[in-house]
C-alpha cells in the first residue's frame, strides 16, 4: 500500500512513544493493527469484485462474438438452401431409386429366363 521504509517507520514509532506513552502504546499499536487488517481486507475484496465484474464483462462480449459468428453461419446455411434447388435434389433421388428398381425387378426377370432356357437345355 504505502511505500515506507525502516526510517520513516521508526520515526512513526519514536513520536508515537512520545505522544501516547509506554503504557498506553501496546494496546493502540493492537488497535491500528486490527485496524490496518481490515482495511487490507476490505482492498483486496474489493480488488477481487472488480477483477470479476472485468472477466463477466469479458465473458459477456465473447458470447456475443459467439452468437454473431453463430448467426452469420446460420444466414450462409439459409443462402445455401435456397441456392440449391432441393425440389430438384428430391426429384433425381426418387428418379435413381426408380431407376435401382426397375433394375431390381429386371434381375428376376433374367433369372426366370435363364431356368426356362436351362430346363429346355436338360430336356
Amino acid at each position: 500500500m504505502f511505500d515506507m521504509g525502516f526510517a520513516e517507520m521508526l520515526i512513526i514509532g519514536i513520536v508515537a512513544l512520545l505522544v501516547i506513552g509506554p503504557e498506553r502504546l501496546p494496546s493502540v499499536a493492537r488497535k491500528a493493527g486490527t485496524y490496518v487488517a481490515k482495511i487490507k481486507r476490505f482492498v483486496s475484496n474489493v480488488k477481487s469484485d472488480v477483477e470479476r465484474e472485468f472477466r463477466t464483462d469479458e465473458l459477456q462480449q465473447m458470447l456475443k462474438k459467439q452468437q454473431e459468428e453463430l448467426s452469420s453461419l446460420k444466414d450462409i446455411v439459409n443462402e445455401t438452401k435456397r441456392e440449391v434447388d432441393l425440389g430438384s435434389i428430391e426429384k433425381s433421388i426418387t428418379q435413381d431409386g426408380q431407376a435401382d428398381m426397375a433394375v431390381k425387378d429386371s434381375v428376376p426377370e433374367t433369372s426366370k429366363q435363364d431356368g426356362t432356357q436351362a430346363e429346355k437345355i436338360s430336356s
